[in-house]
């Protein structure tokens, strides 16, 4: 109890005692741009139609709102970009148009390729970034490199997250030429979600550019203090869309997907049987009730995962492992249900046979709302010192209710409540969170969260589990230095089945900071940072899990490098036995030429075998390599070595490796291979239990795509995974012949 009550009282006294900053470093001009940049700017209404098509050659470009980009905001504060950026706005009663003039001195030296969408971020773009609702807390982004690959993402300044897991329908072109590069695109208000009202609307805006070269300069409209800790807060505005209207504002996406799934029928000497071809045909549906509400719905939906995961060693881990959520209907407005616990996952959803979803925002309130029914109900029970899965076999009913109130200029309260139930079983996680921005500089997050859980007498003995979890957090953060604490209690029997929190039954305290120093252009480095923390964690009991002090520096420096190293000193508990441990973590990148980016990334530490509570060094590498050949091929590439070695031998060896080939046609088509390569070997002496002396594991994936927007595309693939072991070279266990279709009918 004296641990916790420290832990926030120390909180609370850092917030009260927070001190200011010294000034920042702006010009003249940034200062008076920052003044007047919240006075609407006025956009003009087309006249005729606008063909999207890199040409800029309608009447009405010559009318419309013409912004020039005045401020690097990255690596140099708001000063004189090293290439001048002209963006060109205007709108009609059905979309808002951009289009942009890119200049640059070496056109040759321009980085872009055809990717498939979402995939061109080391290339060189530009994009706007709208905040339609003008709360100045959450805004879409558009992004189009000069060939015309679109990245569109989410940034929420509540969670502080930027999601490009988003994906929406719109148009965009782009040439390069003599002068540098042209862009042009089109918004349909049918993609956005905007306020209610006939006359004109005020928006947020920003507009930037990305130009990579020695350095990742990011260049912008508006200028950026660094002693304030919003970024929507900084943004321009703009006027107009008068009689915006998104239509009907109805969309039907059907699908039909084929599988057929061959399978060995006695390893490893069994022969392949072939299976039954599966055919399923959903319907996706997506209604705008008003421009600010959404309402989407599913029917036997397309769960189906194109992309597959990245491979992770999954060899003595102490929790479950996480990966990121990659289906269409959860990922829409996924943002909405973001709160500083992780009590929303939506991957624990293993099979949905339908969902309903509805999501907006009038005023001030946002909601966001969820119902789907599983076939499966998958169950991650957390623990203070390891994790485990368990699943009932049968249906359960889930659902999530989300709503988050602007509070002051910059600050927000929320609510959340989540649910899941079948026949002798019941989670019910629920309680309010909240960001408040005490001043520019200082940021105060909390999050207070009950549960009640009922299992069935396969799964825990106890007849009912309530338990707390709350989660505390204050930051100063001003132009050259950062000071942060936070406190995260959870309960022993808390439970979020809805949500990824693999870990129960702890307290822990984090107290830390940083100096930076900033770069003036001509420096070779961009960035400098020196920092570290101070950490313990304890079991709900007062039993130490952890007490941990480290050290950061990190470096940004020519080539776009990037370095960092993190060293330090802990004593950890498991399984009762104290363990003394150093370690050191290194991670760097570069990008020597365009067409070339590498980074590595290193962990030296002595670790425990949680097998049997042993001592032992820990050593794990991973380099990564991306490579281009001109503008359609890439090649990816990533290796993980992993090994943990006890007084007495070497316990294993774990190699992962991973390639992915892409060969993109244009803008809509590309043909991929992945390969993922496992290869672990354990010495059977060293283990207290059977374990096999060597397994291999080798995954490929062939898949076509056409792709005419996010909803409208077709894919074609081939999938097979063959295992390995000791005296069994790889065999294939099964294979997996795939075809889906959809199309997107936007009304």
């Amino acid at each position: 109890m004296a641990f916790r009550m420290a832990s926030v009282v120390f909180l609370c006294c850092l917030m009260m005692v927070a001190g200011t900053t010294a000034a920042s470093a702006q010009q003249n001009d940034a200062k008076l741009e920052s003044a007047n940049r919240k006075i609407p700017r006025q956009i003009p209404k087309a006249l005729n139609a606008i063909k999207v098509d890199g040409a800029l050659d309608e009447a009405d470009w010559q009318s419309s709102l013409s912004l020039e980009l005045n401020y690097e905001v990255q690596p140099g504060e708001n000063i004189t970009p090293k290439v001048r950026t002209e963006c060109l706005l205007i709108y009609d009663d059905s979309q808002l148009y951009a289009a942009f003039r890119a200049a640059d001195p070496n056109p040759s030296s321009i980085r872009a390729r055809f990717s498939d969408r979402d995939r061109a971020f080391r290339d060189d773009f530009v994009g706007i970034v709208i905040d339609t609702f003008n709360d100045e807390r959450r805004a879409f982004e558009f992004f189009v490199n000069p060939l015309g690959v679109q990245m569109d993402l989410i940034v929420d300044d509540v969670s502080g997250n930027e999601d490009p897991s988003w994906d929406t329908i719109w148009e965009s072109a782009g040439k390069i030429t003599a002068e540098g590069y042209v862009v042009e695109l089109a918004i349909p208000y049918t993609s956005l979600r905007f306020q209610r009202g006939s006359g004109e609307q005020i928006w947020g805006l920003d507009i930037v550019r990305v130009y990579p070269r020695d350095h990742r300069y990011l260049i912008a409209l508006s200028p950026r203090d660094r002693n304030v800790s919003c970024y929507l807060c900084q943004t321009a505005k703009i006027q107009g869309f008068e009689g915006a209207t998104p239509g009907k504002n109805l969309d039907l996406s059907p699908t039909s997907t084929a599988i057929r799934t061959d399978e060995i029928n006695d390893f490893p000497h069994g022969n392949l049987q072939k299976g039954d071809p599966d055919f399923e045909l959903g319907l996706t549906t997506r209604w705008g009730i008003t421009p600010n509400l959404t309402l989407a719905g599913a029917l036997n939906p397309d769960f189906s995962q194109v992309e597959a995961d990245i491979a992770q060693l999954n060899i003595n881990e102490q929790f479950a492992l996480f990966f990121p959520e990659k289906r269409p209907f959860f990922l829409e407005g996924a943002d909405f249900f973001e709160t500083p616990l992780s009590a929303v996952y939506t991957r624990t959803a293993a099979n949905p046979s339908w969902g309903v979803k509805l999501t907006g925002k009038e005023g001030k309130s946002a909601i966001g709302v969820f119902v789907a029914r599983d076939e499966l109900t998958n169950l991650l029970i957390p623990g203070s010192q390891s994790s485990s899965f368990e699943f009932i076999d049968e249906a359960s009913t889930a659902g999530v209710l989300r709503y988050r109130r602007d509070v002051g200029g910059n600050s927000a309260l929320g609510g959340l409540l989540t649910a899941r139930a079948t026949d002798g079983y019941h989670n019910l996680a629920g309680g309010v969170d909240g960001l408040w921005r005490l001043k520019p500089t200082d940021t105060f997050r909390f999050q207070f969260l009950g549960s009640q859980t009922e299992y069935p007498q396969s799964i825990s003995a106890a007849d009912e589990q309530d338990d707390h979890a709350f989660f505390l957090s204050y930051n100063h953060s001003p132009r050259n230095w950062t000071a942060r604490a936070s406190y995260e209690d959870i309960g022993k029997d808390f439970r979020a089945d809805l949500g990824f929190m693999p870990q129960a039954d702890f307290r822990k305290a984090i107290i830390g900071g940083e100096y930076r120093w900033w770069g003036d252009r001509g420096d070779w480095y961009s960035r400098i940072t020196v920092g570290g923390d101070w950490d313990q964690t304890e079991e709900q009991d007062g039993s130490l899990i952890e007490r941990e002090i480290e050290g950061v520096v990190t470096v940004g420096g020519p080539m776009q490098s990037f370095f960092l190293i993190d060293v330090g000193h802990r004593t950890r508990v498991f399984n009762a036995v104290s363990f003394r441990q150093d370690f050191a973590n290194l991670f760097f990148e570069f990008q020597p030429i365009g067409n070339l980016y590498i980074n590595t990334s290193a962990n030296f530490a002595d670790a425990i075998d949680f097998s049997a509570t042993r001592p032992g060094q820990q050593l794990r590498i991973t380099p990564e390599m991306r490579v281009t050949l001109g503008k359609h091929l890439r090649l990816d590439l990533r290796h993980e070595y992993r090994d943990l070695d006890l007084d007495a031998g070497k316990l294993f060896r774990a190699n992962l490796s991973q390639m992915k080939l892409v060969y993109q046609f244009n803008v809509r088509a590309f043909v991929r291979a992945i390969l993922q390569h496992t290869d672990i070997s354990r010495n059977v002496d060293l283990y207290t239990s059977d374990v096999e002396p060597k397994s291999r594991h080798l995954f490929s994936q062939f898949l076509f795509s056409y792709k005419i927007n996010p909803q409208t595309a077709l894919y074609l693939g081939y999938s097979d995974n063959r295992a390995g072991l000791e005296e069994v070279s790889l065999t294939r266990t099964d294979r997996t012949f795939f075809f889906k279709i959809g199309y997107a009918w936007v009304l």
